[in-house]
């Protein structure tokens, strides 16, 4: 059996199936309207691929929407052994404290 690839992963195949089945067509229907196979379609629906930009935008123009929306409020934080929780904010904090002493 197949996991999940990771929270990020399944959060993006939910929004992607509710937003076809709100259009009411099936996996293969899509798939044919972005250009993909219709199984590479249903593992990203599952959360048990991790599609590419050009994937993820072939999909939101098939749906006929902004990508962002698929992608929106998603962080670091829904991926698995994230190596640095540190941001760019964190880091300048840090020189300009580090500068005052």
């Amino acid at each position: 059996m197949t996991t999940v690839h990771s929270d990020a992963a399944r959060l993006l195949g939910t929004r992607i199936r509710e937003e076809r089945q709100r259009f009411s067509i099936n996996q293969m229907e899509l798939a044919e309207l972005a250009g993909l196979h219709f199984t590479n379609l249903g593992k990203i629906e599952r959360g048990q691929a991790n599609p590419s930009l050009h994937t993820i935008l072939r999909i939101a123009t098939a749906l006929n929407m902004n990508p962002g929306r698929l992608l929106e409020g998603m962080t670091a934080d829904l991926l698995p052994d994230r190596p640095h929780k540190v941001t760019v904010a964190d880091l300048i904090r840090a020189r300009e404290e580090a500068e005052k002493r």
